[in-house]
């Protein structure tokens, strides 16, 4: 995308994770001026030496700091999970956000956890949210505050709604090479992923063109087995895939426990239709493919 003919933009991001860096790099490359939140000083350090100027929001008081970057963005995003209590962003800066003459653009990374179980059976963006976990129905919660702002304050708010996110470092392959893969074997679970770089490629096509209070599932056309991809990154790698370990015995921590309580299939279409979004990596056999390829 060509931001030439936009004039100067700068975009702060709540949350400068892997998802928010990645999306600061490509800016960054276009003469984007970028700025954002980290959760500790070292993240700080480490987003600065990429040419983001960053600060510390821990979520649990007000930054003046992130208040004086966040003044004159003309597009926000917020990466930072919810907890109990709610939004943490939207707890301390919300009427720094209400309050912006400048802000055309913001976006929100939510889960496609939101629609819950449906045993395997495809889902859209119509699909009721049904979550089944308290971290869920915590995202659920936020989308809703988040969407308050398009309704409440005219500022054109767009909600992204993930599917596990892999790319360079992070996903099957990474796991792989670090000799920390398993497989996990439980018949007809799938699931649902994207990889990095196209998750940044539907966050710039919506930000070229606003459409306040819609919401867009963000994954690839093909939901798999967490035990098919693994096997495929071992195939790519040249070494043998570990064994199939049952769920019901496999040392999983809660957290990835977690994420087999709900199975589902999530469709794509909004993003290619809408955003006009040619996924570069349409599966996950493109995506491995193209990692391994790189680090080759």
């Amino acid at each position: 995308m060509n931001d030439a003919n936009h004039g100067a933009r700068r975009l702060f991001c709540f949350g400068l994770g892997y998802s928010g860096r990645a999306l600061a790099r490509t800016l960054i490359a276009d003469g984007w001026a970028v700025a954002g939140s980290c959760r500790d000083p070292a993240a700080r350090a480490a987003a600065e030496t990429e040419g983001i100027a960053a600060c510390v929001f821990d979520g649990e008081r007000p930054s003046a700091d992130a208040t004086r970057l966040l003044a004159g963005a003309s597009h926000l995003l917020s990466t930072v999970p919810p907890t109990a209590e709610g939004d943490p962003v939207l707890a301390h800066h919300a009427a720094d956000i209400a309050h912006s003459d400048s802000l055309e653009w913001i976006g929100y990374l939510s889960t496609t956890a939101v629609y819950g179980d449906h045993q395997g059976a495809w889902v859209d963006e119509e699909t009721p949210r049904a979550p089944t976990s308290d971290r869920a129905r915590w995202r659920a919660e936020a989308e809703d505050q988040w969407l308050n702002y398009w309704w409440g304050h005219g500022i054109a708010v767009q909600i992204f709604r993930l599917a596990g996110i892999y790319g360079p470092g992070r996903g099957a392959v990474a796991a792989v090479r670090a000799g920390a893969a398993k497989r996990i074997d439980k018949p007809g679970h799938l699931f649902s992923r994207i990889h990095v770089d196209d998750l940044v490629a539907v966050l710039r096509a919506s930000m070229a063109r606003p459409n306040g209070g819609r919401v867009y599932n963000v994954c690839d056309d093909r939901p798999a087995s967490q035990a098919e991809v693994v096997a495929h990154a071992c195939a790519l790698l040249g070494v043998a895939p570990p064994p199939l370990a049952p769920f019901d015995a496999a040392a999983l921590t809660p957290m990835a426990r977690s994420f087999y309580a709900d199975n589902k299939r999530v469709r794509n279409g909004r993003i290619k239709t809408e955003l006009g979004v040619n996924l570069a990596y349409p599966d996950y056999r493109a995506g491995l493919a193209a990692l391994v390829g790189a680090d080759r």
